[in-house]
């Protein structure tokens, strides 16, 4: 267990925000891309359709009807999609 003082840190945090507001310093951003298309991802993972959908967390219809391009993957899912397509082994655990 680390010794971290979340207090401390939150702290830290509000002063950098501040000093953000004033113009003092510049916040660390990230750009997060695009996951590749959901059946890309899953024919690299080699699951079948019911398989993947199943370990996203969303019905076959739905999964279909992305890969069919009638609707888009939205929220949570995107992330879901992205975390298949970068980190796959975590996914592995779940089979």
């Amino acid at each position: 267990m680390s010794n971290r003082d979340i207090g401390l840190e939150i702290l830290e945090g509000i002063k950098e925000i501040k000093a953000h507001k004033k113009g003092q310093v510049s916040l660390k951003t990230t750009e997060l891309s695009e996951p590749s298309p959901p059946k890309t991802i899953r024919k690299k993972m080699n699951l079948s359709q019911s398989a993947f959908a199943g370990l996203l967390g969303v019905s076959l219809r739905t999964l279909q009807d992305w890969e069919q391009g009638r609707r888009n993957p939205q929220g949570s899912a995107i992330a879901l999609l992205r975390i298949a397509e970068q980190h796959p082994e975590v996914f592995s655990d779940l089979r």
